[in-house]
């Protein structure tokens, strides 16, 4: 907030109305107006749980409010949306529309900080003024809200080209965008929560990666699978709804696990998952019900006709767990086919749910 201001106050003598946004087609003053609004908006959804709509309620300016007092309501509205992310509990969601109908407390705050920095571009721009944001803060917004996104050279252009307002050496202009909140699926005593690449990048260096783990967790194998989040991430490739889920229990908002996809569909509509548990909270069926819930939600759609993981012959208990979860094992037929075309293992079993 505070770059913004710093940015913007040595203009506030000039004409915003009369003064166009950069690229956008609104002028200087409605922009300015607009991140206002939406800082208070993000703030509101917070505060008040929003859960099917944006909360009913507008900002509206003293008529005789310039443009000094219009930069004091900016970091007013900025102040009450920091207080409304400090103050929200982990794992609450709110109403966002894009892409999956809801945001988190990350989700919300990496909104309002990409509304200010690059509003604040357009506003600079067609004002003439210098503007070159905190390269972390833009790396950070990437991160979060543009998973889908390649990393470029540096991250300030990056995000610039990605939301249309610049040029990227190599890449075809941006026409047409949207940010990405992460996926949460549902689940009985759970929550498949999407793990973004920033997430995914600490889990893979040793951390938490922003979640509450019960004793022993992170299990090796969802730091593994972030590994490879994060380089898929890295080459243009991740499609963040079929990534990793860290596994959150409803009782405590704690993890116990990892979920998650080996990749997109290929193009016969085959998907393929793996998952772990933490020691401490194996045997408890949390698997079966995260598994089952995965399956479901990638077999619903219009992409994907087959579900698959593979399992050690030798590994009993998550053979049960994917026949609980509704997963049958491969036939002769299907088994040659997986061992001769794809080079499985004679070691490992098949198992399939198809839509």
């Amino acid at each position: 907030m505070a770059g913004c201001v710093a940015t913007l106050r040595p203009a506030v003598d000039r004409d915003w109305e009369g003064t166009g946004a950069g690229r956008l087609e609104w002028n200087c003053r409605r922009t300015a107006e607009h991140v206002a609004s939406d800082l208070i908006a993000y703030a509101g959804q917070l505060a008040g749980r929003a859960q099917e709509a944006y909360v009913p309620f507008e900002i509206a300016l003293d008529k005789d409010t310039d443009n000094a007092g219009l930069l004091h309501v900016i970091e007013t509205t900025g102040a009450l949306l920091a207080t409304a992310v400090r103050t929200t509990p982990p794992g609450v969601r709110a109403f966002h529309p894009y892409p999956f109908r809801s945001a988190d407390r990350e989700g919300f705050a990496a909104m309002g900080i990409a509304e200010v920095l690059l509003h604040t571009h357009d506003m600079a721009e067609g004002l003439g003024l210098a503007h070159e944001p905190d390269e972390d803060l833009a790396e950070s917004v990437l991160t979060w809200l543009f998973p889908h996104v390649q990393p470029g050279p540096a991250p300030w252009p990056t995000l610039l080209w990605a939301t249309g307002r610049g040029d990227l050496p190599g890449r075809a202009p941006v026409t047409d965008w949207r940010w990405r909140n992460n996926l949460v699926i549902p689940a009985e005593r759970l929550a498949l929560t999407g793990v973004r690449p920033a997430a995914a990048r600490d889990l893979r260096l040793g951390g938490d990666g922003g979640f509450e783990w019960i004793d022993g967790g992170p299990y090796e194998g969802t730091r593994e699978a972030s590994g490879f989040l994060v380089k898929a991430y890295e080459a243009g490739v991740h499609r963040p709804e079929f990534g990793v889920f860290a596994l959150v229990r409803h009782e405590d908002g704690r993890a116990i696990g990892g979920i998650g996809f080996h990749g997109a569909p290929d193009e016969e509509g085959r998907v393929e998952i793996g998952y772990d548990l933490v020691e401490g909270a194996r045997g408890q069926g949390y698997a079966t019900e995260a598994a089952r819930a995965l399956a479901e939600w990638a077999l619903s759609r219009d992409d994907v006709d087959l579900v698959f993981a593979t399992v050690e012959r030798d590994n009993a208990p998550s053979q049960r767990v994917l026949e609980r979860a509704g997963f049958t094992r491969a036939t002769v037929e299907e088994d040659r086919i997986a061992r001769e075309e794809h080079d499985m293992d004679a070691g490992i079993l098949l198992y399939l749910r198809r839509a």
